[in-house]
């Protein structure tokens, strides 16, 4: 019987062992022998270098606009891309005079995943609640939360430390709860650019106004890779997004 050519694998990609096995070297009728050595050390299979790729794609997502590439130069374009862009613009920045207002007002923020990043590229610290309307702890915690929005937000003129104080319904932005690991609620976190802390003492008006201006630094910063602006939180939004868009 002819011999066929054995194959030799010189990386080691999982993948390429259980897609094309070795071949097979007939010697004679009755003895069979493989031929599969490997060589090479060590290396990434290709699905690891995949998924590697597409988190760092996910966590550019979330970028600061001190960090974002610079537009492109206008051109001469159709009447609809420029009625498109000026709508966008329009609503971006209506949102923002919504949030401006309300900072200025003294309320809460009302936070959620079209005015999310936008709000947090302002260079201020956000102190943000993830509520859910049913959650009895939340409603009756909800003048305690004004009051802190009021304290803050009126120290902002004077004190080198400005804090926006907002809140999120986490039931309705699941994306967002998922960003951040939200097991519970209320829960509240300290967003400071990409350094995030979760508060877990108890709630009061006192505890939390001191929690954003002085006792965060006794807290450790949720890891960046699992954060709402790593790799992990983008992934997990992700995930998200795609099954709510699938059912």
């Amino acid at each position: 019987i002819t011999s066929t050519p054995a194959v030799t694998y010189t990386g080691c990609n999982s993948f390429v062992r259980i897609l094309a096995p070795p071949q097979i070297k007939r010697k004679s009728k009755t003895m069979m022998t493989f031929n599969n050595s490997h060589r090479g050390c060590n290396a990434s299979p290709s699905w690891m270098r995949i998924v590697a790729a597409l988190l760092a794609i996910f966590s550019l997502t979330s970028l600061p606009a001190s960090l974002a590439a610079a537009p492109a130069p206008k051109t001469a374009s159709s009447s609809t891309t420029t009625t498109t862009s000026s709508s966008s613009s329009s609503s971006l920045s209506s949102s923002k005079s919504t949030t401006l207002a309300s900072a200025a007002a003294g309320g809460v923020i009302v936070l959620n995943a079209k005015n999310f990043d936008s709000s947090l590229r302002d260079g201020k610290v956000w102190l943000i609640e993830f509520y859910a309307p049913w959650c009895g702890h939340c409603s009756r915690f909800a003048p305690a939360y004004e009051q802190v929005a009021q304290t803050l937000h009126s120290q902002q003129p004077t004190s080198p430390r400005k804090v926006n104080v907002a809140k999120i319904d986490g039931a309705a932005e699941r994306a967002l709860s998922s960003r951040f690991g939200v097991r519970a609620f209320p829960t509240f976190f300290l967003v400071d650019g990409w350094t995030v802390r979760e508060y877990d003492g108890n709630r009061s008006k006192e505890l939390l106004v001191k929690f954003a201006m002085e006792s965060y630094e006794d807290v450790e910063p949720v890891p960046f890779l699992f954060g709402p602006f790593g790799p992990m939180g983008q992934v997990r939004a992700f995930l998200i997004r795609c099954g709510s868009e699938i059912v």
